[in-house]
């Protein structure tokens, strides 16, 4: 029997942090979304003005068996930089923050965790400012922003952003074949 479970994730493009999390072994599905914020269904257009108070985000589903919610933070925490106040690289905007919505106590407490390991290691040079809060609603993203990677292998964004993502993932997370 498959233990299932969700993480809800912000870091910057949904495009680039949904690609990545696509590459992981124990990973069953990533939806990209929109969490976080006041305006109910919002669309791309809405969440881009940064009028929603949403972040873009990705729902990760994994299974248990392969993946523990420490995992998928320890990979959360590899392919964005959580120092960036809303913004990532390019993108700029509280639609882009650092954020991880947490959807019951345990995944608050692990994440919260998390966060105070890496800072009491100095990880980074700057301070994480990663928001941590309770998952109220997720809206699922357009069909054109679902598996966008995926379909567009091409786009200059893709390959500049998200190609580093994945690459980190396949190096430091996905055991070769063969």
């Amino acid at each position: 029997m498959t233990d299932t479970r969700t993480a809800t994730l912000g870091g910057g493009c949904f495009w680039c942090v949904e690609a990545a999390f696509e590459e992981l072994p124990g990973v069953i599905g990533v939806v990209s979304g929109y969490a976080g914020g006041h305006t109910e269904d919002p669309t791309y257009r809405e969440v881009c003005s940064g009028s929603t108070g949403h972040a873009e985000v990705v729902q990760v589903e994994y299974d248990t068996a392969d993946l523990s919610y420490a995992d998928v933070l320890k990979v959360f925490f590899t392919v964005h930089d959580p120092t960036q106040l809303d913004r990532q690289g390019p993108d700029v905007g509280s639609q882009y923050r650092s954020i991880i919505l947490t959807h019951d106590d345990d995944q608050t407490a692990t994440a919260k965790s998390y966060i105070e390991r890496l800072e009491n290691a100095d990880a980074y040079d700057d301070t994480i400012v990663t928001e941590v809060e309770p998952l109220e609603r997720f809206y699922r993203a357009e069909e054109n922003h679902q598996n966008y990677y995926e379909k567009n292998p091409g786009d200059a964004y893709c390959t500049f952003h998200a190609d580093p993502k994945i690459e980190k993932v396949r190096k430091q997370f996905v055991e070769p074949t063969g």
